[in-house]
């Protein structure tokens, strides 16, 4: 059975220490006296609650009146045994009549989510273990307590961070997309040629899956920034022969099969010179060592297998999908110069 990362550490806000007391109410025997709840609630809080009766106004200030009990006799819960209760016809009836009180542990402190009293439960990632399988473990463990209604349980801390993140990847690599295409689209005045460009990017984001996969390494947020840096270094491959087609296109006339050709073999070089630059530029990061490796090598990983396989695949996808694109609108002879 591997280990997904046990809780190893388990704290608590709460700090028992403290004794109450539970005052338990014989509802039928109130009735029969003419006591209702409310008015057993009432006497309670004007002996032991902060009831505000009046206000005294002077020149300068105001002072509220408060009522309760001499702080001596509040402390004591002998003192429940010594009030007495209005009863419907104005009798006076003693609260140990129609109730029972006995003291038990309490807490001292209760720390509060919002307006909710709330027990945190804190644990260590055992060596090796990374937060997500950790968290779903978690998750599962508390799915098989079967809380009643009143009680949830919600991630918090790390934990409510590394779920937002991945709620907002999705998001994240969207409005990537989105950014692109709009740049793309103001620099070519085309709503055809960014689609060719970014239908290079699915290839990356395969490789760098896969690599992780390989790898061993989860899909994290540092992983992430690896697949976004892919966004722009592997679009370079078709704006360079995309670029190079549409000069040829409108200077010499060319059919768009064989402008997008030329382009493939006069761009080829530096396509491969830029591919290798950040290919070897990403080595180190995943060979490295000391502190803080964990964290560059999935960067790294992400980032080579994403331009190995795009690599791949793009220098013969990119010409078909230019010239599949050139049926649909105007000829791009016509359009402006970018």
């Amino acid at each position: 059975m591997r280990s997904v990362g046990l809780i190893t550490d388990v704290s608590s806000d709460r700090m028992d220490g403290g004794l109450k007391a539970q005052v338990q109410v014989d509802r039928a025997g109130a009735a029969r006296l003419g006591l209702s709840m409310q008015a057993i609630d009432q006497a309670l809080y004007d002996a032991f609650g902060q009831r505000r009766v009046s206000t005294m106004y002077r020149e300068m200030n105001q002072y509220h009146v408060v009522m309760g009990l001499d702080p001596a006799q509040a402390g004591k819960a002998a003192t429940l045994d010594q009030l007495h209760v209005t009863a419907a016809d104005g009798a006076l009836v003693p609260l140990s009549a129609v109730s029972r009180w006995d003291t038990r542990r309490t807490s001292i402190s209760q720390s509060h989510q919002g307006q909710f009293p709330a027990v945190t439960l804190s644990y260590n990632l055992s060596p090796g273990a990374s937060l997500g399988p950790a968290q779903k473990a978690v998750e599962q463990a508390v799915a098989q307590l079967h809380l009643p209604a009143g009680v949830t349980a919600a991630p918090a801390g790390n934990a409510k961070a590394f779920k937002d993140t991945a709620r907002t990847m999705p998001l994240l690599i969207l409005a990537a997309l989105v950014a692109v295409y709009i740049v793309l689209g103001m620099l070519y005045e085309s709503l055809r040629h960014p689609l060719t460009i970014l239908s290079t990017l699915p290839s990356a984001g395969i490789g760098a899956l896969l690599a992780l996969a390989v790898c061993g390494f989860e899909f994290s947020i540092i992983a992430l920034i690896g697949v976004i840096l892919l966004i722009g270094i592997v679009k370079k491959n078709a704006i360079l022969m995309i670029d190079f087609a549409l000069q040829v296109e409108r200077a010499e006339h060319l059919p768009a099969h064989q402008a997008i050709l030329r382009a493939s073999l006069v761009r080829l070089r530096p396509i491969m010179m830029t591919t290798l630059a950040a290919l070897l530029g990403a080595v180190p990061l995943v060979l490295g060592s000391g502190y803080g490796s964990e964290f560059r090598r999935p960067l790294g990983t992400a980032i080579i297998g994403g331009l190995m396989l795009s690599q791949l695949l793009t220098l013969y996808s990119t010409p078909a999908i230019y010239v599949l694109m050139n049926r649909f609108g105007r000829h791009p002879r016509h359009e402006a110069t970018p």
